[in-house]
C-alpha cells in the first residue's frame, strides 16, 4: 500500500475551513446552552408546578435521546412542523443546543441543590432577601462546584460536534470525509482528521484536569 500524505497539505484551507467551524459550533452551541441550563435548572426549581414540569420534561426528553436522533429530527422533522426551511449549520446547532441545554440544566440544579439549607436558612436570618442569599452565597458557591462539570461537557460537544456531519455541516469530520471520497486516500484522510481532532482536544482535556484539580469542592 502506497500512502500519500502531500493530500493533507494539498487540502489544508479545506481542513482549517473545517476545524473553524467545529470550533465555532461548540463556542455558539455553549454560549447559548449555558443560559438555558440556567434557565432550566431555575424553572425546575421553581414552586410553579406547571414550570418545573416543562423543565422536567424538557430534561428527560433531550438527555435520554441520542444526539444524532435530534439531529436527524432537527433536520428533517422541524422543517415540516415549522413550515420553513432551516439551512444545515444553523439545524445542527439547534440540536446541538437543545441536548446541552437538557445536560447543563441538570448540572445547574445539582450544584444549586448542593448547596446546604443551613446557610441559607443563615443568610435568611441576617435579614438577607432570598435574592441577596442566591446572588452572594448560592451562586458563587454553586458555580465553582459546576466549573468542573461544564469543562468536561465542552470537551465532550466538541467531540461531539463531528455529528452534525451526517446533514452535511461542513465541520471538519465532514470535510474530511468529503476529500476521503474525491481523493479515495481513505487511510490518510482518517488519520489526519484523528491527529487533528487530538491535537486540539488533548490540550483542552489538560486543562479541565487542571479546573478539576483547582476547583475541587473537598465536603
Amino acid at each position: 500500500m502506497t500512502l500519500d500524505w502531500s493530500i493533507v497539505w494539498e487540502y489544508r484551507e479545506d481542513l482549517l475551513h473545517g476545524v473553524l467551524l467545529t470550533i465555532a459550533l461548540t463556542v455558539i452551541t455553549m454560549i447559548v446552552a449555558i443560559p438555558g441550563g440556567i434557565i432550566l435548572a431555575m424553572m425546575r426549581l421553581s414552586r410553579s408546578r406547571i414550570l418545573s414540569t416543562i423543565s422536567l420534561c424538557f430534561v428527560e426528553l433531550f438527555r435520554n435521546l441520542p444526539l444524532i436522533l435530534v439531529v436527524y429530527w432537527a433536520f428533517y422533522v422541524m422543517p415540516i412542523v415549522l413550515g420553513i426551511q432551516i439551512a444545515a449549520f444553523e439545524t445542527g446547532l439547534i440540536a446541538l443546543c437543545l441536548n446541552v441545554s437538557a445536560y447543563n440544566g441538570e448540572t445547574f440544579r445539582a450544584g444549586i441543590n448542593s448547596i446546604r439549607e443551613g446557610q441559607v436558612n443563615a443568610g435568611l436570618a441576617l435579614g438577607m432577601s432570598r435574592w441577596q442569599v442566591m446572588r452572594e452565597i448560592v451562586i458563587p458557591q454553586a458555580t465553582r462546584r459546576v466549573l468542573p462539570v461544564l469543562a468536561s461537557t465542552w470537551v465532550s460537544l466538541f467531540k461531539d460536534t463531528s455529528l452534525v456531519s451526517v446533514i452535511a455541516v461542513g465541520e471538519l469530520a465532514h470535510v474530511a470525509l468529503q476529500i476521503r471520497s474525491q481523493t479515495f486516500r481513505v487511510m490518510e484522510m482518517l488519520t489526519a482528521m484523528a491527529v487533528i481532532y487530538w491535537l486540539l482536544g488533548y490540550p483542552q482535556a489538560k486543562l479541565v484536569d487542571w479546573i478539576h484539580s483547582k476547583f475541587k469542592v473537598a465536603e
